[in-house]
């Protein structure tokens, strides 16, 4: 068997993903019918099926699912070969896949992205914004060099470096500023809003107001903190956001921005790698940059 090429394998990857040959085509950048000869062709070089298809999916067979699992392995050490190279040269350059979650992204990502090309010249960096759990997924299979989230995360696999502390606020409608600020015994008694499930953040706020996700509650979720300070604003309710987020979110919407007493609600943002990358020394200096970044964002904002 020496005719599987790594282009095979990443179809194959694609494939599995979407469970859709025209998705994985548009992923892949390829048309449907080149990407359904690929695979067939693989199968074939395989002699045996790795895929059931259907009229609207694929699902991948017993031996489909043994086979991605290595052919992700294979990818995988592939990609880090490139990163072993990247390493050798000592110094920041080529491409940097960054991963960083929405509560982010918006308010730090471009300064990070500014000065981190101001630095570093050679730097092709690559972006991808979403949750912690796809983000995850993307950096153990080797898709993501580094990712920006809120910690811990507790993956044996991964290094993960501290950068700095956030409080969360009360974002409230205008008309409620001269009123006091609520414990979180108190928010449970009000029509808390916040993102949809599947957002860390949305979990750290029930945390802190104690607050099972599986319990009912008067609420309505929203998509982005954009959303959720807009309805605050349309006197729906009240919500918390990152203080990163203070400046952008609430600067053309009729609220009040409140603090709360101690102990404040807080997240420890940092950076995440994979322990094995051959790119942790560079990733590490470029964890100083992004902490340093951040520090001037909060002093300014402040």
């Amino acid at each position: 068997m020496t005719n599987i090429t790594l282009k095979q394998l990443r179809y194959f990857d694609a494939l599995a993903r979407h469970g859709h040959f025209g998705r994985a085509a548009d992923a892949c950048a390829i048309s449907q019918p080149a990407i359904s000869m690929r695979i067939k062709e693989l199968e074939e070089e395989l002699g045996t099926p790795l895929v059931e298809r259907g009229a609207r999916q694929v699902r991948l067979t017993a031996f489909g699912e043994d086979f991605v699992t290595k052919a992700r392995e294979i990818l995988r050490a592939v990609d880090e070969l490139g990163d072993l190279a990247r390493a050798s040269q000592g110094r920041i350059a080529g491409r940097l896949r960054i991963g960083v979650i929405p509560t982010i992204a918006p308010y730090l990502l471009p300064r990070i992205v500014g000065r981190l090309s101001a630095l570093h010249a050679g730097l092709d960096i690559h972006v991808r914004e979403s949750l912690t759990s796809k983000l995850l997924t993307e950096l153990h299979d080797g898709k993501l060099d580094t990712a920006i989230v809120a910690l811990p995360v507790s993956e044996p696999a991964l290094t993960e470096v501290a950068l700095f502390d956030e409080s969360f606020v009360l974002v409230r409608p205008g008309a409620d500023r001269d009123k006091p600020v609520p414990d979180r015994d108190g928010l449970r008694e009000m029509r808390l809003l916040l993102l949809e499930e599947g957002h860390c953040f949305r979990d750290q706020a029930l945390s802190f107001c104690n607050i099972q996700s599986a319990m009912p509650r008067e609420t309505l979720d929203g998509s982005s903190l954009s959303t959720l300070v807009q309805m605050v604003g349309s006197g729906i309710g009240v919500t918390l956001i990152p203080e990163m987020a203070v400046p952008v979110e609430t600067r053309a919407t009729d609220v009040d921005i409140a603090r709360f007493g101690a102990p404040e609600p807080k997240r420890t943002i940092g950076m995440i790698w994979r322990k094995s990358s051959p790119l942790a020394p560079q990733l590490r200096e470029i964890s100083e940059v992004v902490r340093d970044v951040a520090r001037l964002a909060r002093t300014v904002a402040a």
